[in-house]
């Protein structure tokens, strides 16, 4: 990996793990916790760093896509 992937490798590491500490929080929160999230391994050929939101039971994604619900009714005019 080029010294220059791997600078733009880190800053994407260091977006991906605030990211995924702020949902953390948000879900947290929210009473939730998605069990296997993580930051994913960046690709060496574009220092592309992915958040794996992992998996979760129907429990979880139902308590999940309700809680989203609820934020858009409130984001709604």
């Amino acid at each position: 990996m080029s010294s220059r992937i791997k600078r733009y490798a880190d800053e994407q590491r260091k977006a991906a793990e605030a990211a995924l500490a702020h949902l953390a929080a948000e879900l947290s929160a929210a009473g939730l916790k998605l069990p296997s999230a993580c930051v994913d391994h960046g690709s060496p050929y574009t220092g592309v760093v992915l958040v794996s939101l992992g998996s979760a039971g129907a429990e979880v994604i139902e308590q999940l896509a309700d809680v989203i619900r609820r934020g858009n009714e409130r984001a709604r005019p």
